[in-house]
């Protein structure tokens, strides 16, 4: 009698062992969880391109997404942070990570050349470097890459960066310092600015008379008949990869 009620004793012990660390688990798998959808609408994309690879392709090797494009197109940082690393590397070539204030690090390989030092703060949208091909790298592209709390070299907190950036399939054009909420196509690059934020126009902007505030109901084709110009024109110095527009967006117009 004394060793079957030794024995259950032994049983519920293991049993609440058991469920204690199920607990913990669950407790620290949720708390490393990342509010990703607050992240995802302040993030833009990093450069303007085409989609030529995603994440977990290459046997789930390829812990990122390429954006393939032009020699020194711009790459921009896709939030505030600051910069962890910044230098040569025989696989990402010229790279650069940013610590992030959501507790992200972002990754941005094979630079052709890169405008950041350690240490330094950066900006929403701010240009740390232009794209290129060097490193371990077929063509001319970004590898960017989104890490939870740290870059590990065995990339074990990476995370699809879709997640945080939106969905785009291999052969999607992207643009540079474009966010996607939804529906709506939000730009937080210096390229873009609504009425509602005149204080982040710079001295280098065009004047007043060159800008043109979008209405409802507008149109590129409306907007161009209107100030005399092209669809293209207006596409061109706004860098715009589509005709989508919406109220209160700020175009730069010329004849």
């Amino acid at each position: 009698m004394r060793d079957y009620i030794k024995r259950f004793l032994i049983a519920i012990i293991m049993a609440l062992c058991v469920s204690l660390l199920f607990l913990g688990g669950r407790h620290t798998e949720a708390a490393s969880e990342p509010e990703t959808a607050e992240v995802k609408e302040r993030w833009i994309w990093p450069s303007d391109g085409i989609i030529s690879d995603t994440y977990g392709t290459r046997k789930g090797k390829h812990k990122g997404i390429d954006i393939a494009g032009n020699l020194d197109t711009p790459i921009l940082a896709v939030e505030d942070g600051v910069v962890l690393k910044s230098y040569f590397s025989t696989t990402y070539g010229n790279v650069v990570f940013i610590k992030h204030p959501s507790n992200f690090v972002t990754v941005y390989a094979h630079l052709n050349k890169r405008n950041v030092m350690v240490g330094q703060s950066v900006k929403q949208g701010d240009m740390i470097g232009k794209m290129g091909k060097t490193g371990q790298a077929t063509g001319t592209h970004l590898h960017f890459e989104t890490h939870q709390l740290e870059w590990r070299y065995d990339k074990k907190f990476a995370l699809d960066p879709e997640v945080l950036l939106g969905k785009a399939d291999v052969g999607e054009t992207v643009q540079g310092g474009v966010a996607s909420i939804g529906d709506h196509v939000l730009e937080a690059s210096s390229h873009f600015h609504t009425s509602d934020d005149n204080s982040r126009l710079q001295t280098t902007e065009p004047s007043i008379k060159d800008t043109y505030i979008v209405k409802q109901g507008d149109t590129l084709y409306s907007i161009s008949k209107k100030r005399n110009t092209s669809v293209n024109k207006i596409k061109e110095l706004n860098r715009l990869t589509s005709d989508l527009i919406r109220p209160k967006q700020i175009l730069i117009i010329q004849k």
